[in-house]
């Protein structure tokens, strides 16, 4: 029975942290319009690929946090001020000019690897395991094993691909919408680090 928990969960977490646009998801859709269908199942397959490491750094991570109890607090705070930095870095991106870039053209021939290079660049793929995982270990919903954390991150792997594979399916439908998001995505992201860090500080002040 545990096996088909760990499963879901990692399904639909994995699912909320792929279903968010973001630069891969926009990657996918135009890929797909580019090469079709079939050929973007293989840059999915590389984001998957490295999916499924994150969510095992992250259970692990989390796992460690929740055992040693005594660092929660200084983890709260050096994790705040991360939280700071980084609301002020994605402000200055979206408010700084940009030049417009062209598109570099992915062969299908290496699209696998691309994949598996742009889902390294994703940073944020293993605070977001961490944090949910933790919450799932406080409410005694996730019990902490190499097992366990290999189902949970063949449950991601299995969402963040289904997913994605639903981005490329539809990616004609929400080509221009997708893009407009993504074009705010430093904004958004840098209200809700800073909405997140605020939070942080207000319950470190009060605890």
């Amino acid at each position: 029975m545990a096996f088909y928990t760990y499963i879901f969960l990692g399904f639909i977490i994995a699912s909320l942290g792929s279903i968010t646009p973001s630069f891969l998801n926009l990657t996918v859709v135009k890929f797909s319009l580019r090469n079709g269908i079939k050929s973007s199942f293989y840059l999915i397959g590389g984001y998957a690929t490295v999916l499924f490491f994150q969510a095992n750094i992250g259970a692990y991570l989390s796992n460690i946090l929740m055992q040693n109890s005594e660092y929660i607090t200084l983890i709260q705070k050096i994790g705040t001020a991360i939280l700071f930095l980084l609301s002020i870095n994605f402000f200055r991106l979206h408010f700084t000019t940009k030049k417009e870039k062209k598109d570099k053209e992915i062969p299908k021939s290496k699209a696998y690897f691309y994949g598996v290079m742009m889902s390294l660049l994703n940073m944020m793929a293993i605070p977001f395991y961490f944090t949910f995982i933790s919450i799932l270990i406080g409410m005694e919903y996730f019990n902490y094993s190499y097992t366990s954390a290999l189902y949970f991150s063949i449950g991601s792997t299995i969402g963040s691909f289904t997913l994605y594979s639903f981005y490329a399916i539809v990616a004609k439908k929400i080509e221009h919408k997708l893009t407009y998001v993504a074009t705010k995505m430093d904004f958004i992201l840098g209200v809700l680090t800073g909405i997140v860090a605020v939070t942080n500080v207000i319950y470190l002040l009060y605890k």
